[in-house]
């Protein structure tokens, strides 16, 4: 229990998203949306002219920012910065790939399924030397 991470908890955290314009949308419409008083918004809509350099730097601010415990990207998205959300390691804030209308959900390019499977692997291999 020593080495256990502490896991920052705040009672107001975001939900960060970085997709396409419906599901950005259906988002909003549930609630998710939030633009704070600089004008910045919790989210980025990424469409034909969005580059892969303003992906990156909304991942990298979500990342970093204190109040946004996920983000929601989807998973074409999330192929365009891979090098990225792999490399991403922080428990807060998680990092979700969701599915899109026009792309379907493979989760053999899920970086947390991946991960999860990994150590899953571990795991029984650890229990069967037991």
């Amino acid at each position: 229990m020593a080495n256990r991470v502490q896991i920052p908890t705040n009672n107001s955290s975001l939900i960060a998203m970085i997709a396409d314009e419906d599901t950005i949308v259906g988002f909003l419409l549930a609630g998710v949306g939030n633009v704070d008083i600089r004008r910045k918004t919790n989210y980025l809509i990424v469409d034909s002219k969005t580059t892969v350099k303003q992906i990156e730097d909304a991942f990298k601010e979500f990342t970093s920012r204190e109040d946004i415990a996920i983000v929601l990207i989807s998973q074409f998205v999330a192929n365009m910065i891979r090098f990225l959300v792999d490399s991403y390691n922080k428990p807060v804030p998680a990092i979700l790939e969701i599915p899109s209308k026009d792309h379907p959900y493979d989760p053999t390019h899920d970086s947390v399924l991946s991960r999860v499977k990994y150590l899953f692997s571990n795991e029984s291999v650890a229990s069967d030397r037991r």
